[in-house]
């Protein structure tokens, strides 16, 4: 315990610029995803000028097998596939997690014919704004988003963490993509596969995590939704993974958890979970009412923009070691006591 806690410590440091007491992460959600449409280049650039520490690419394989930066293998919300007549006939159904699901899937197009696509405003309702860069941005690959913060960052004079989820592994391992092994090798190719690297690995499944505590050094980070439990161990609820014993048992193989905001409500999920050894990371804090509890919405629309900074000033002050935002500039200003 001495030894993580030591680790955790470090890396918070690393992250914080090297105070004494660690100041929190901020975690560009998808991007900078609020002002432009997510996971882009795009997105990811807007959020490392407004200051953001980690960028957030959601990762899914090509039928190549090339990881690219999608928030679901599922592509009709935020591409323009449908418009593409020569795809018509990829739209199919498949099971993903027991869930029936409709559409175009990553793993049916290879990086060749993905790259023909352009990306779109996946909540054009809420985000009005957003959908002026539609067409504008075609699906990166992970290797490009690392290239990216590697290149933006050089330019600021810091490093720009790169904080991966694996979407649905079992999924993709069902079909003989596996994301694992091609993860290991983009770390290991640009010499990220070091526990001191700014990278955390993120995940909802707990066996893909398991096995890569065997085969990795970098920071692993357990993924808690507020109303299901894992899918590839439903009978673990949210209320048994953030207990003390479910917090202990996730600390034997990750370093961290990122909760669902609305898990914080109990106020004592923080400080289990460092007893623990675990840091801490939620989500996701968003300006617009819809994301908002009602006190904090401003304006009679669900597309309105709210009191973003009182909600990340009270969360910052539950002593969270990061937070992920779509509106990473707005998280920069409330952690550093602007907002």
């Amino acid at each position: 315990m001495i030894r993580r806690q030591v680790l955790m410590m470090g890396a918070a440091m690393a992250a914080g610029g090297g105070t004494a007491r660690p100041r929190p992460i901020v975690i560009a959600h998808r991007g900078a995803s609020g002002e432009r449409p997510e996971h882009t280049l795009a997105a990811y650039r807007l959020a490392i000028a407004q200051g953001a520490d980690f960028i957030e690419p959601d990762l899914v394989a090509t039928r190549d097998g090339v990881l690219v930066a999608r928030h679901e293998n599922e592509i009709s919300q935020t591409t323009d596939v449908a418009d593409h007549a020569e795809f018509a006939g990829r739209r199919t159904e498949k099971t993903i997690d027991g869930q029936t699901v409709s559409g175009w899937f990553t793993e049916d197009f290879t990086l060749a014919e993905l790259k023909r696509l352009r990306a779109r405003e996946r909540l054009p309702q809420l985000r009005p704004g957003n959908v002026r860069y539609d067409g504008r941005e075609s699906i990166p690959t992970f290797q490009e988003v690392i290239d990216l913060a590697r290149r933006e960052g050089a330019q600021r004079g810091r490093a720009v963490g790169l904080y991966p989820e694996l979407k649905h592994p079992a999924h993709f391992r069902s079909r003989d993509l596996a994301l694992e092994p091609r993860l290991l090798e983009a770390l290991a190719r640009n010499r990220l596969d070091r526990r001191e690297a700014s990278v955390f690995v993120q995940c909802f499944e707990v066996a893909p995590l398991q096995a890569l505590r065997e085969q990795t050094p970098v920071r692993l980070v357990q993924l808690i939704a507020a109303d299901q439990g894992p899918a590839d161990r439903p009978q673990a609820r949210p209320a048994q993974m953030t207990s003390p014993e479910g917090l202990a048992a996730i600390a034997g193989y990750a370093d961290g958890i990122g909760v669902e905001k609305a898990l914080l409500a109990s106020g004592r999920l923080v400080a289990d979970a460092h007893r623990a050894g675990l840091v801490v990371h939620a989500w996701t804090y968003r300006a617009e009412n819809a994301f908002l509890p009602p006190a904090l919405r401003r304006g009679e629309a669900a597309g309105d923009h709210g009191d973003l900074a009182a909600e990340l000033r009270a969360a910052f002050a539950l002593g969270l070691d990061g937070v992920f935002s779509d509106f990473p500039g707005a998280a920069v200003a409330a952690r550093d006591g602007a907002g």
